[in-house]
């Protein structure tokens, strides 16, 4: 039996500093209304803006109002708020001026340094840039008030338009600033960010590679400085050449909640661009790295390095690698960045970066899926007894790649955040994934992997760790073949959306495996019949029942749903060893309907001798999954009972079965396990009377179809 266990770490999100209040808004130029249509009607950007320049007002936009609910959800704040438009800041505002460079980006009273580090080092890529920041826009030529920004969300290119009114405080911008006074692009681009999460409270506190995997789409990876098996420095400068985006910082111990700096001037719980890493071709022992801090400040000069002009061989080149001191940019030999800094994270464009040389032209594959709290989300290794429940995505490795050394896959599992739904910032679980070899006798099965089998057999691959980042990726090599991928959080029982990202060099197909919904109980529906029709030899119990039978039913030996309910919870107890095992008129109401063969709303004698019977058979599998004798079973085990009554289900029908017949506490009783037994079994009878050529699909028009659903 593998006793295989997953590791878990945490990682401090960057300081969350203090946050602007509330103040003035403007009444809309438009009409509410109108301006909501306009959006509701989702048209570009182009065409709002065409639209408002002809109607000579500016944009207000409904969806993200100046007022307090964009600021924040949660408290106020001292500052007295007003929202300007930057006409009303400075003479001559101006969007960009002389190119977006990373001097443009001066953290204000906000503690998102996490998004302005990610966002200098976008300023050193122009063509990722300008794809985020769309270049066409100013306060002169069709100026409306409307800007727009792009963003990678989830697997797709998304474009958030606002309106140009910043909130600002005696005449000064309250977050994100640029060094020139009369420039906007990167506090309209915050704002954009902030309307994309909800408000600018959502923004505070949180992991660069989260914004640097928003501004491009890549694949993100992180370090710990000192735990790196690989020459990090190199890596770095590889990762720079390629145009990823990097960024680090300093984790305290114990994370808190404000930053604190240290005896150097560099500060924990805080995040710093990485802007320039340099060797000097004629002293290799010189290695620098070039890095800039948000707010602005240089730490104290026994950190910084003066040996950079030696890595300039022209006047061009300094200039290029000369520091903006004032917005505290400065640079670091790499032997003082490795004793100081703790994390690195980076977000590469393609898998191609860090531990290879060589460039490849990857196959990616994007699957979607949900972790559900009492059916899906099984949690890690740790848990066997529903680790086995998550999700399971199978992958055909079908070739080496060049050189012969294997197949490398990368995998990027990404969970969604939910900034929007939780005001004090992200609900970041600690996620991972374990990757197994599939057997050649299953190869080419759409059957997911057992609980047995992960108890008997080890990985081939693995997540790291199990860490609360948005995203985790891992680079593996394996040989050609077959495997199956189970993502999962640590802990079981946290719902979530998550994205999954499969890159291989050579050619590979995945799928999302799952049980086909089917019916396998081995009685079919001609045995059933002459069931009804030739009942066995009666035993003891069966004459018991008999008797109290004659004495419930009328003259018409037939029973309705109270009788029912009375019949069954008389003799329950006597002859089902539960803990108040009570049947609800429901669950009668249900087992009527799928006994009664002729729609008399009755059953007679023998249908329910043939209910009972069943009833005895549920009960068995009941309680060899109540092992505790509690008289109940959870979600969990409740797929293996569905399973044990001949039942094939896929993880969304487990997911409804869940939401309907489980308690708070994802436990069912002995009443609602039957209820959902007795409703799958009818659905499953009616499905196949309709199916008269067995080829899987039924066509039913609306009086069938509530017939059938309304009688169930």
């Amino acid at each position: 039996m593998s006793e295989e266990k997953a590791e878990v770490k945490t990682l401090p999100t960057f300081e969350a500093g203090p946050l602007a209040s509330p103040g003035n808004t403007y009444a809309p130029i438009l009409s509410r209304n109108e301006a909501v249509k306009d959006a509701q009607r989702l048209k570009t950007f182009q065409e709002l803006r065409d639209k408002y320049v002809l109607k000579k007002v500016l944009f207000e936009d409904p969806l993200f109002p100046a007022n307090n609910n964009s600021l924040f959800k949660t408290r106020r704040a001292p500052l007295d708020i007003k929202w300007k438009r930057p006409r009303e800041i400075c003479e001559n505002p101006q969007f960009i001026i002389g190119g977006a460079d990373r001097t443009d980006i001066c953290q204000g009273d906000l503690g998102d340094c996490w998004l302005l580090a990610a966002i200098a080092c976008l300023t050193l890529n122009e063509k990722l840039l300008y794809r985020v920041i769309p270049p066409d826009q100013s306060f002169t030529e069709n100026y409306a008030g409307i800007f727009h920004f792009q963003f990678w969300r989830y697997g797709e290119w998304v474009d958030v338009v606002v309106d140009d009114r910043i909130p600002t405080s005696n005449n000064k911008l309250v977050f994100t600033s640029s060094g020139k006074k009369n420039e906007f692009w990167s506090a309209l681009l915050e704002k954009a960010y902030a309307k994309l999460h909800g408000s600018y409270e959502a923004l505070s506190g949180g992991n660069t590679l989260e914004a640097m995997e928003d501004f491009t789409g890549g694949v993100t990876e992180y370090f710990h400085v000192r735990e790196t098996q690989q020459e990090l420095f190199q890596i770095m400068k590889k990762a720079l050449e390629r145009g990823s985006l990097m960024c680090c910082g300093i984790e305290d111990l114990v994370p808190q909640n404000r930053a604190v700096r240290t005896p150097t001037g560099l500060v924990k719980g805080h995040a710093y661009s990485i802007t320039g890493v340099e060797q000097d071709s004629k002293d290799i022992q010189i290695r620098l790295m070039r890095l800039r801090d948000p707010w602005g400040v240089s730490p104290l000069p026994t950190c910084k390095s003066k040996d950079w002009p030696s890595l300039a061989s022209s006047e061009e080149e300094k200039q290029r690698l000369q520091p903006v001191e004032e917005l505290g940019e400065f640079w670091m030999s790499y032997e003082n960045f490795y004793n100081n800094f703790t994390r690195v994270e980076i977000c590469n464009l393609t898998p191609d970066t860090l531990k290879n040389d060589c460039m490849a032209n990857w196959t990616v594959t994007v699957h979607e899926g949900r972790w559900v709290n009492g059916c899906s989300a099984g949690g890690c290794r740790n848990f066997p007894d529903t680790f086995w429940t998550n999700p399971q995505y199978r992958i055909r490795l079908m070739e080496e790649d060049d050189g012969g050394k294997g197949c490398t896959m990368v995998i990027a599992l990404m969970q969604k955040e939910r900034r929007k739904e939780h005001l004090m910032g992200p609900v970041i679980h600690a996620i991972g994934f374990f990757v197994y070899e599939v057997p050649k006798k299953l190869h080419g099965s759409n059957t997911p992997l057992s609980k047995a089998f992960f108890q008997q057999n080890s990985s081939v691959a693995k997540s790291k760790s199990y860490v609360n980042l948005r995203e985790v990726t891992e680079r593996v090599q394996l040989k050609p073949g077959e495997y199956v991928i189970v993502p999962s959080t640590f802990d079981p029982n946290l719902e979530c959306e998550f994205i999954l990202r499969i890159f291989t060099e050579k050619k590979s197909t995945s799928r999302l495996i799952e049980d086909p919904v089917q019916d396998e109980r081995p009685e079919t529906m001609e045995k059933r019949k002459l069931k009804l029709g030739q009942p066995p030899e009666e035993s003891e119990e069966d004459k018991h029942f008999r008797q109290i039978y004659q004495q419930v039913a009328g003259t018409d030996m037939e029973i309705c749903a109270n009788d029912l309910k009375i019949l069954l919870n008389g003799v329950v107890a006597k002859y089902i060893d539960l803990k108040a095992a009570i049947f609800s008129l429901e669950s009668c109401r249900s087992m009527i309907a799928l006994m009664d063969t002729d729609g008399s709303g009755k059953i007679n004698l023998q249908e329910f001798k043939h209910l009972w019977k069943k009833i005895k058979q549920w009960r068995m599998i009941f309680t060899r999954y109540d092992v505790d004798q509690s008289g109940t079973i959870s979600s969990f085990e409740m797929r293996n009972a569905v399973q044990d009554a001949g039942f094939r289900l896929n993880n969304q029908l487990y997911n409804i079965i869940t939401m309907r017949y489980a308690d708070k506490n994802l436990e069912l009783d002995f009443d609602s396990y039957i209820s959902c037994m007795v409703r799958l079994e009818g659905m499953f009878r009616a499905f196949q009377a309709f199916d008269k050529d067995g080829d899987g699909v039924i066509k039913l028009n609306v009086v069938e179809w509530l017939q059938l659903t309304m009688y169930a």
